[in-house]
């Protein structure tokens, strides 16, 4: 099954989409990675979301934001896909999407983005590489990683 992918201003987004997004980012940022964190932080309103669906449901999803808003460039954040969907490549697909979403509507392909230490081979796939030392965010291990 393919992933379908939107991407939505939240404005655009109807009420069980957005439901379904925090569910999903608590289900596994909050939940399966049991740190404790404000999830919910006020910026939603300002991303653009990239929303992949299988089967009408939500299982892959990122936020970007445009250039300036976190750091000088472009950033994707929460970037998740739910657990019993992770074989399928659906992370790839979703940062694929996500790449060209930001090139869409941001008119720009440098991207920088706050990445759990653990997936630095995952997200030098897409072209990323990683800037700086690494820091805890929420107890976990990140390092800040840039496409250019």
């Amino acid at each position: 099954m393919d992933l379908k992918v939107e991407v939505k201003k939240f404005s655009e987004l109807r009420l069980t989409e957005l439901y379904d997004i925090l569910q999903l980012r608590s289900e596994v940022f909050v939940v399966e990675q049991d740190c404790v964190y404000q999830d919910i932080d006020g910026k939603d309103s300002d991303a653009l979301h990239v929303i992949g669906k299988k089967n009408d449901k939500i299982v892959a999803y990122t936020r970007c934001f445009k250039p300036g808003y976190y750091f000088n460039e472009a950033a994707i954040g929460r970037v998740v896909v739910k657990y019993s969907e992770r074989k399928f490549g659906y992370g790839h697909e979703i940062m694929k999407a996500s790449d060209q979403a930001i090139k869409d509507h941001f008119n720009t392909s440098r991207i920088k983005l706050s990445a759990q230490q653990y997936l630095i081979k995952f997200y030098e796939f897409h072209g990323y590489h990683t800037v700086g030392e690494g820091y805890l965010e929420d107890g976990i291990p990140h390092i800040a990683m840039l496409k250019d």
